[in-house]
């Protein structure tokens, strides 16, 4: 699984999503992922790394050993 294929699953699977996904180690396994969207609004943030992990599906389990998350609302600077 590739950086493009994972921000096109998240950003298809929730609300306005922008999601940015790097391969840091480039093995193909481990991820990190800048995701903003106003799906997030008003949830905790176990309950937004859910959504996300919810937008990736069995990938988690399959193709991604391990994803470094950040999630933020539109409204949060993620800069």
């Amino acid at each position: 699984m590739n950086t493009e294929e994972i921000e096109t699953l998240i950003e298809s699977n929730l609300e306005d999503a922008d999601a940015t996904v790097g391969n840091p180690r480039r093995d193909g396994e481990h991820f990190e992922a800048v995701v903003v969207s106003p799906a997030f609004e008003g949830l905790s943030l176990v309950e937004q790394h859910q959504l996300v992990y919810d937008a990736l599906g069995e990938h988690m389990t399959t193709d991604i050993h391990a994803l470094e998350l950040k999630t933020y609302e539109p409204d949060e600077d993620a800069a």
